[in-house]
Protein backbone atom coordinates (compact mmCIF):
# COMPACT_ATOMS: atom_id res chain seq x y z
CA UNK A 1 0.00 0.00 0.00
CA UNK A 2 2.83 2.08 0.20
CA UNK A 3 3.78 5.00 3.28
CA UNK A 4 0.51 7.16 3.35
CA UNK A 5 3.04 9.88 5.11
CA UNK A 6 4.32 10.38 2.02
CA UNK A 7 2.70 12.16 -0.72
CA UNK A 8 3.48 13.15 -4.90
CA UNK A 9 3.28 17.01 -5.64
CA UNK A 10 3.67 19.56 -7.31
CA UNK A 11 3.36 21.04 -10.78
CA UNK A 12 2.09 19.23 -13.71
CA UNK A 13 1.22 15.96 -11.53
CA UNK A 14 -1.82 14.35 -11.30
CA UNK A 15 -3.85 11.96 -9.83
CA UNK A 16 -6.65 9.40 -11.45
CA UNK A 17 -8.90 8.00 -9.56
CA UNK A 18 -11.44 5.07 -10.93
CA UNK A 19 -14.18 2.86 -9.74
CA UNK A 20 -15.37 -0.27 -11.26
CA UNK A 21 -16.13 -3.95 -11.98
CA UNK A 22 -13.22 -5.99 -11.98
CA UNK A 23 -12.54 -7.29 -15.72
CA UNK A 24 -8.93 -8.48 -17.88
CA UNK A 25 -7.41 -5.42 -19.40
CA UNK A 26 -8.27 -2.40 -16.63
CA UNK A 27 -4.83 -1.49 -15.67
CA UNK A 28 -3.47 -2.09 -19.42
CA UNK A 29 -6.18 0.31 -20.85
CA UNK A 30 -5.55 3.06 -18.15
CA UNK A 31 -1.73 2.70 -18.19
CA UNK A 32 -2.03 2.73 -22.31
CA UNK A 33 -3.93 5.88 -22.31
CA UNK A 34 -1.70 8.25 -20.04
CA UNK A 35 1.47 6.92 -22.05
CA UNK A 36 -0.17 7.59 -25.43
CA UNK A 37 -1.14 10.92 -23.77
CA UNK A 38 2.35 11.42 -23.19
CA UNK A 39 2.15 10.96 -18.96
CA UNK A 40 4.45 9.50 -17.17
CA UNK A 41 3.06 6.63 -14.03
CA UNK A 42 5.12 7.99 -10.89
CA UNK A 43 2.78 4.95 -8.77
CA UNK A 44 -0.23 2.75 -9.02
CA UNK A 45 -2.07 1.21 -6.58
CA UNK A 46 -4.98 -1.06 -6.97
CA UNK A 47 -7.55 -3.27 -5.26
CA UNK A 48 -10.03 -5.78 -6.52
CA UNK A 49 -12.38 -6.96 -3.93
CA UNK A 50 -12.23 -10.46 -5.49
CA UNK A 51 -10.55 -12.49 -7.30
CA UNK A 52 -12.93 -12.47 -10.27
CA UNK A 53 -16.40 -10.68 -10.59
CA UNK A 54 -15.64 -8.39 -7.88
CA UNK A 55 -15.04 -4.76 -7.82
CA UNK A 56 -11.87 -2.98 -9.07
CA UNK A 57 -10.49 0.17 -7.55
CA UNK A 58 -7.29 2.07 -8.45
CA UNK A 59 -5.00 5.71 -7.84
CA UNK A 60 -2.64 6.27 -10.33
CA UNK A 61 -0.12 9.06 -9.68
CA UNK A 62 1.13 10.69 -13.36
CA UNK A 63 3.71 13.31 -14.38
CA UNK A 64 2.64 14.71 -17.66
CA UNK A 65 4.23 18.37 -18.85
CA UNK A 66 1.51 21.40 -19.53
CA UNK A 67 -1.21 19.12 -17.50
CA UNK A 68 -3.34 22.61 -16.06
CA UNK A 69 -3.27 23.65 -20.00
CA UNK A 70 -4.92 20.00 -21.15
CA UNK A 71 -6.32 18.46 -18.14
CA UNK A 72 -9.88 19.38 -19.43
CA UNK A 73 -9.28 17.46 -22.74
CA UNK A 74 -7.64 14.42 -21.10
CA UNK A 75 -10.43 13.96 -18.39
CA UNK A 76 -12.81 14.23 -22.06
CA UNK A 77 -10.61 11.94 -23.70
CA UNK A 78 -10.48 9.17 -20.93
CA UNK A 79 -14.42 9.05 -20.09
CA UNK A 80 -15.02 8.63 -24.13
CA UNK A 81 -11.90 6.28 -24.59
CA UNK A 82 -11.79 4.02 -21.45
CA UNK A 83 -14.26 5.14 -18.95
CA UNK A 84 -17.16 4.84 -21.30
CA UNK A 85 -15.98 1.06 -22.08
CA UNK A 86 -15.44 -0.33 -18.80
CA UNK A 87 -17.98 1.46 -16.86
CA UNK A 88 -15.68 3.09 -14.46
CA UNK A 89 -16.41 5.91 -12.35
CA UNK A 90 -13.57 7.90 -12.00
CA UNK A 91 -12.05 11.55 -11.08
CA UNK A 92 -8.90 13.42 -12.33
CA UNK A 93 -7.31 16.12 -10.23
CA UNK A 94 -3.95 18.32 -10.03
CA UNK A 95 -1.95 17.88 -7.07
CA UNK A 96 -0.19 21.29 -7.60
CA UNK A 97 -4.24 22.83 -6.69
CA UNK A 98 -4.80 22.39 -3.13
CA UNK A 99 -8.55 21.65 -2.14
CA UNK A 100 -10.60 24.29 0.07
CA UNK A 101 -11.24 23.18 3.13
CA UNK A 102 -14.48 25.14 5.33
CA UNK A 103 -14.41 23.58 9.16
CA UNK A 104 -17.16 23.64 11.56
CA UNK A 105 -16.79 23.65 14.47
CA UNK A 106 -18.43 24.49 18.18
CA UNK A 107 -16.64 25.23 21.22
CA UNK A 108 -14.08 23.04 21.79
CA UNK A 109 -11.05 23.90 20.40
CA UNK A 110 -8.65 20.23 19.89
CA UNK A 111 -9.41 19.32 16.24
CA UNK A 112 -9.77 23.10 14.83
CA UNK A 113 -7.16 24.45 16.20
CA UNK A 114 -4.64 21.40 15.34
CA UNK A 115 -5.78 21.65 11.28
CA UNK A 116 -5.26 24.98 11.56
CA UNK A 117 -1.68 24.06 13.14
CA UNK A 118 -0.88 21.31 10.77
CA UNK A 119 -1.67 23.67 7.97
CA UNK A 120 0.13 26.26 8.31
CA UNK A 121 3.13 23.65 9.07
CA UNK A 122 2.56 22.61 5.62
CA UNK A 123 1.34 19.37 7.05
CA UNK A 124 -1.55 19.64 5.35
CA UNK A 125 -1.91 20.39 1.77
CA UNK A 126 -5.36 22.88 1.44
CA UNK A 127 -6.36 26.25 1.27
CA UNK A 128 -8.98 26.51 4.71
CA UNK A 129 -11.28 29.12 3.44
CA UNK A 130 -13.28 29.76 6.56
CA UNK A 131 -14.11 28.31 10.10
CA UNK A 132 -17.49 28.27 10.67
CA UNK A 133 -18.71 28.05 14.21
CA UNK A 134 -22.44 28.21 16.04
CA UNK A 135 -20.51 29.61 19.11
CA UNK A 136 -18.16 32.69 19.20
CA UNK A 137 -15.61 31.09 21.76
CA UNK A 138 -13.16 30.43 19.34
CA UNK A 139 -12.80 33.35 17.68
CA UNK A 140 -9.71 35.11 19.20
CA UNK A 141 -7.87 31.29 18.58
CA UNK A 142 -8.79 31.20 14.95
CA UNK A 143 -7.53 34.94 14.29
CA UNK A 144 -3.48 34.54 14.37
CA UNK A 145 -4.14 31.87 11.24
CA UNK A 146 -5.46 34.35 8.59
CA UNK A 147 -8.78 32.46 8.20
CA UNK A 148 -11.76 33.96 8.16
CA UNK A 149 -14.43 33.11 11.34
CA UNK A 150 -17.75 33.04 10.75
CA UNK A 151 -20.09 33.09 14.03
CA UNK A 152 -23.55 31.67 12.80
CA UNK A 153 -25.69 30.19 15.95
CA UNK A 154 -27.18 27.04 15.71
CA UNK A 155 -29.43 25.07 17.64
CA UNK A 156 -32.65 22.90 16.92
CA UNK A 157 -34.73 26.07 17.34
CA UNK A 158 -33.53 27.39 14.21
CA UNK A 159 -31.59 24.30 12.49
CA UNK A 160 -33.37 25.38 9.39
CA UNK A 161 -32.42 29.13 9.24
CA UNK A 162 -28.73 28.23 10.42
CA UNK A 163 -28.10 25.82 7.83
CA UNK A 164 -29.52 28.09 4.82
CA UNK A 165 -26.84 30.42 5.90
CA UNK A 166 -24.33 28.41 5.82
CA UNK A 167 -24.93 26.63 2.47
CA UNK A 168 -24.91 30.15 1.28
CA UNK A 169 -21.49 30.71 2.33
CA UNK A 170 -20.02 26.79 1.51
CA UNK A 171 -21.75 26.16 -1.69
CA UNK A 172 -19.30 26.64 -4.75
CA UNK A 173 -16.82 27.78 -2.27
CA UNK A 174 -15.61 24.47 -0.70
CA UNK A 175 -14.24 21.39 -1.78
CA UNK A 176 -14.58 19.49 1.52
CA UNK A 177 -16.18 20.41 4.71
CA UNK A 178 -14.39 19.02 8.22
CA UNK A 179 -16.83 19.19 11.03
CA UNK A 180 -14.33 19.44 14.13
CA UNK A 181 -16.39 18.44 16.83
CA UNK A 182 -19.29 20.50 15.47
CA UNK A 183 -21.91 19.20 18.32
CA UNK A 184 -25.25 19.99 15.78
CA UNK A 185 -27.08 17.34 13.68
CA UNK A 186 -26.82 18.39 10.22
CA UNK A 187 -29.98 17.59 8.29
CA UNK A 188 -30.36 15.00 4.89
CA UNK A 189 -31.18 19.14 3.03
CA UNK A 190 -27.69 19.90 4.28
CA UNK A 191 -25.74 17.22 2.73
CA UNK A 192 -27.24 17.08 -0.35
CA UNK A 193 -27.16 20.84 -1.60
CA UNK A 194 -23.61 21.51 0.50
CA UNK A 195 -22.21 20.23 -3.32
CA UNK A 196 -19.30 18.33 -1.51
CA UNK A 197 -18.03 15.79 1.10
CA UNK A 198 -18.17 16.20 4.74
CA UNK A 199 -15.67 14.22 6.96
CA UNK A 200 -17.04 13.97 10.93
CA UNK A 201 -14.73 12.82 14.04
CA UNK A 202 -16.13 11.18 16.44
CA UNK A 203 -14.86 9.69 19.95
CA UNK A 204 -14.62 6.11 20.68
CA UNK A 205 -15.54 3.41 18.03
CA UNK A 206 -18.58 3.91 16.63
CA UNK A 207 -21.36 2.89 17.60
CA UNK A 208 -19.99 2.73 21.09
CA UNK A 209 -20.72 5.18 23.52
CA UNK A 210 -22.37 7.30 21.09
CA UNK A 211 -24.23 10.64 22.26
CA UNK A 212 -24.09 12.93 25.27
CA UNK A 213 -20.65 12.34 28.23
CA UNK A 214 -19.29 9.58 26.20
CA UNK A 215 -16.09 10.12 28.46
CA UNK A 216 -18.44 9.48 31.53
CA UNK A 217 -19.79 6.22 30.08
CA UNK A 218 -16.87 4.64 29.12
CA UNK A 219 -15.62 4.89 32.72
CA UNK A 220 -18.73 3.71 34.15
CA UNK A 221 -18.53 0.44 31.45
CA UNK A 222 -14.30 0.53 32.70
CA UNK A 223 -12.97 0.80 28.97
CA UNK A 224 -9.91 -0.51 28.22
CA UNK A 225 -9.03 1.50 25.57
CA UNK A 226 -10.93 5.29 24.37
CA UNK A 227 -10.36 5.64 20.50
CA UNK A 228 -12.02 7.95 17.56
CA UNK A 229 -13.11 7.44 14.57
CA UNK A 230 -12.87 10.13 11.14
CA UNK A 231 -15.58 9.06 8.53
CA UNK A 232 -17.40 10.23 5.56
CA UNK A 233 -20.88 11.83 6.72
CA UNK A 234 -24.49 10.92 5.18
CA UNK A 235 -28.00 10.62 6.00
CA UNK A 236 -27.47 7.75 8.38
CA UNK A 237 -25.60 9.82 11.68
CA UNK A 238 -22.47 8.53 12.11
CA UNK A 239 -23.04 5.69 10.12
CA UNK A 240 -20.99 7.16 7.09
CA UNK A 241 -18.15 5.36 5.63
CA UNK A 242 -15.11 4.97 7.99
CA UNK A 243 -11.73 6.41 6.92
CA UNK A 244 -9.21 5.82 10.04
CA UNK A 245 -9.58 4.74 13.32
CA UNK A 246 -7.19 4.45 16.80
CA UNK A 247 -7.16 4.17 20.27
CA UNK A 248 -4.81 4.44 23.36
CA UNK A 249 -4.94 1.96 26.20
CA UNK A 250 -6.35 3.50 29.70
CA UNK A 251 -6.87 1.57 32.92
CA UNK A 252 -8.35 1.69 36.11
CA UNK A 253 -6.26 4.93 37.50
CA UNK A 254 -7.47 6.94 34.68
CA UNK A 255 -10.08 9.49 35.49
CA UNK A 256 -12.96 10.88 33.30
CA UNK A 257 -10.97 14.09 32.86
CA UNK A 258 -7.74 11.86 31.79
CA UNK A 259 -10.14 9.82 29.13
CA UNK A 260 -11.03 12.73 27.58
CA UNK A 261 -7.56 14.04 27.22
CA UNK A 262 -6.49 10.99 26.40
CA UNK A 263 -9.35 10.82 23.74
CA UNK A 264 -8.57 14.14 22.34
CA UNK A 265 -5.35 13.29 21.47
CA UNK A 266 -6.43 10.20 19.40
CA UNK A 267 -9.06 12.42 18.10
CA UNK A 268 -6.59 15.18 16.14
CA UNK A 269 -4.16 12.63 14.88
CA UNK A 270 -7.19 10.33 13.35
CA UNK A 271 -8.84 13.50 12.28
CA UNK A 272 -5.60 15.30 10.72
CA UNK A 273 -4.85 12.11 8.86
CA UNK A 274 -8.24 11.53 7.37
CA UNK A 275 -8.31 14.86 5.86
CA UNK A 276 -4.83 14.28 4.66
CA UNK A 277 -5.83 11.26 2.86
CA UNK A 278 -8.98 12.83 1.32
CA UNK A 279 -7.05 15.76 0.38
CA UNK A 280 -4.13 13.54 -1.39
CA UNK A 281 -7.12 11.79 -2.94
CA UNK A 282 -6.12 8.42 -1.39
CA UNK A 283 -10.02 7.29 -0.77
CA UNK A 284 -12.05 5.79 -2.92
CA UNK A 285 -15.52 5.11 -1.59
CA UNK A 286 -17.14 1.76 -2.24
CA UNK A 287 -20.35 1.19 -0.48
CA UNK A 288 -20.34 2.12 2.94
CA UNK A 289 -16.89 1.19 3.47
CA UNK A 290 -13.03 3.30 2.16
CA UNK A 291 -10.48 1.72 0.48
CA UNK A 292 -7.15 3.96 1.44
CA UNK A 293 -4.59 3.74 -0.45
Amino acid sequence: MGDRTSAVSGRDVGRLLLRCEDRPGLVAAVSGFLTGHGANIISLDQHSTAQSGGMFMQRTIFHLPGLTAVRDALERSFAEDVACEFGMDFRLTEAAKPKRVAILASREDHCVLDLLWRNRRGELDMSVVMVIANHPDLADDVRPFGVPFIHIPAHKGIRAEAEQRQLELLRGNADLVVLARYMQILTPRFIEEVGCPLINIHHSFLPAFIGAAPYRRAKERGVKLVGATAHYVTDDLDEGPIIEQDVVRVDHRHDVTDLARLGADVERAVLSRAVLWHCEDRIIRFGNQTIVF
